[in-house]
């Protein structure tokens, strides 16, 4: 769980875990393992429609169980396509399956300043519990969705219920906040585009769009400020919470909050939580079904919990968790096919590419477990095996500031350069060397070797997006916890624009042209020009 005390006065949760089996159809102790060069027969994944249903010897390391809820619909995958590509707009965290999209951006001529375009302002929430008082705007992950209707999602919105403002536009932005609600706003002016939903607790991550454009929008609560806490549809034709999944008493860890944004993959919703599972839902309009899970742990430890979202390649999802593991499952049945142990608390979410027909996982983990000082180790993994390609290990130190503590390593995931920056990596690194400092990293695709890295004024959290020009010139913007925003020259790391403009930029940008939408802490969303 994700959350900051310089600004709000947020209590350090102590999370109790719950570590009793539950009855099901799977329940074994590393299960089937298949030879390792079984691989081998796949010379370009690309042409596969399903990758193969195979466990590596790496997930004899794991107790899992597999629990089927529905024995007669099909749990195979119906379709292995990214369905939020060619979407028109930015339905999930990071744009699309595999948490490689965030390429939105374009300007004409080299960046020299941000300007403020609007203010949308949140409610707060000012109740006092034992987790602190969240306030409001928006946290980590925090990203706002964006999405232009077209004429006929219009229409149907008119029709649907009297939520609509006049600033009701074909542009609008969906972001959740900690204040409790969820806030739609018109893309172009700033202005309400439809009231607020209360979902009834603190939202710290990113909401998702199906992407079937059926009207579900999936919302996770992230604190328990009331009773129950879980995760919900929100069916925008009615403008209503339609489906609430709430506390599961059969997970194995009790912390029942979602901060990870979910996926559709063929006819199925996938989202996995705090609790340490990993649900499959079949979906229709404004519901959801529950048709099995996964829950799992390292044998000889109690189990993590899932705050980052799950990428996914095929038929293949990859999740990483609180203890440092990095898991890719089959969707078609739930199965582990390998696991790799990166060592420490991993909420940043990992990162698919394809390269030379191979996907590759990109990951990094924080400094959580390891003491006051120690190693975020960032990877890449050949997606299919679980095979490490590099490893790169950076120092880091944890931070106390009003007597809470605050850990070190990696929070953003990862941006893989495009254009002139096609081979590197970008990320923000949480150094506290000195205290409350951190480092901007661009990394070599390919060796994993540091190429750059540049101090920023405070820590940062926040992902950062690509900026591109004519010439295929890549820009970097991202944001640190102190309000800042920078644009950085992608292959030098030169600094083009450093402004403060919020209080404290925890939450992820989504960037459209040359336009920016991010939430800071405090009551504020913003959307800024580049210029």
């Amino acid at each position: 769980m994700k959350h900051h005390t310089d600004f709000l006065f947020v209590l350090t949760v102590a999370i109790g875990m719950v570590a009793c089996l539950s009855s099901c159809k799977w329940n074994r102790q590393g299960g089937d393992v298949a030879n390792v060069s079984a691989i081998s027969c796949i010379e370009n994944p690309d042409e596969q429609k399903f990758l193969p249903d195979i466990v590596y010897p790496s997930v004899k390391d794991l107790k899992y169980d597999i629990t089927i809820f529905d024995s007669i619909t099909s749990g195979e995958i119906s379709n292995t396509a990214d369905l939020y590509s060619g979407v028109s707009g930015i339905f999930t965290f990071r744009g699309n399956s595999m948490r490689n999209a965030a390429f939105r951006g374009h300007v004409d001529s080299v960046p020299t300043d941000i300007d403020i375009d609007w203010t949308f302002v949140t409610g707060v929430d000012t109740v006092l519990t034992r987790f602190g008082r969240w306030g409001g705007g928006s946290g980590w992950t925090g990203q706002p969705l964006y999405v232009q209707w077209d004429d006929t999602m219009m229409q149907k919105f008119r029709e649907g219920s009297d939520s609509l403002t006049m600033h009701f536009a074909n542009k609008e932005i969906m972001v959740g906040s900690l204040c409790g609600k969820l806030y739609f706003i018109n893309y172009e002016t700033g202005k309400a585009s439809r009231k607020p939903i209360d979902v009834g607790n603190p939202i710290k991550g990113t909401p998702m769009l199906d992407p079937a454009l059926n009207g579900n929008l999936y919302v996770g609560q992230g604190i328990p400020n009331q009773r129950p806490l879980g995760a919900m549809v929100i069916d925008l034709f009615e403008h209503k919470i339609s489906d609430f999944f709430p506390e599961d008493n059969k997970a194995w860890k009790g912390w029942n909050a979602y901060d990870a944004s979910p996926l559709v993959v063929g006819d199925f919703l996938i989202r996995v939580g705090e609790n340490g599972t990993v649900y499959k839902f079949s979906r229709e309009k404004g519901k959801i079904k529950l048709h099995s899970t996964l829950r799992y742990r390292k044998n000889n430890d109690c189990t993590g919990g899932m705050e980052a979202s799950m990428a996914v390649y095929k038929n293949y999802g990859f999740v990483t968790d609180n203890h440092g593991s990095i898991l890719c499952i089959n969707l078609n049945n739930m199965k582990p096919v390998w696991y790799y142990n990166n060592h420490d608390d991993t909420d940043a979410s990992p990162v698919i590419e394809i390269g030379n027909g191979i996907p590759y996982l990109y990951s990094g983990c924080e400094m959580d477990r390891q003491g006051t000082n120690g190693i975020s180790y960032l990877v890449k993994l050949n997606a299919l095996t679980g095979e490490r390609i590099w490893e790169q290990r950076i120092e880091c130190n944890k931070m106390t500031f009003r007597d809470k503590q605050f850990d070190g390593g990696m929070y953003s995931t990862m941006l893989p350069g495009v254009g002139n920056c096609c081979d590197l990596l970008f990320t923000n690194i949480c150094t506290h060397e000195p205290p409350a400092s951190g480092k901007f990293c661009a990394i070599s695709k390919l060796t994993g070797e540091i190429v750059y890295s540049k101090n920023l004024k405070h820590y940062a959290w926040s992902s950062p997006v690509a900026i591109t020009d004519d010439n295929g010139k890549m820009y970097v913007l991202t944001c640190d916890c102190a309000g800042n925003v920078y644009i950085i020259v992608g292959k030098t790391g030169d600094f083009l624009v450093c402004k403060k403009i919020g209080s404290n930029f925890e939450s992820s940008p989504i960037i459209i042209d040359n336009h920016v939408v991010i939430g800071s802490r405090g009551t504020n969303i913003y959307k800024l020009s580049i210029r």
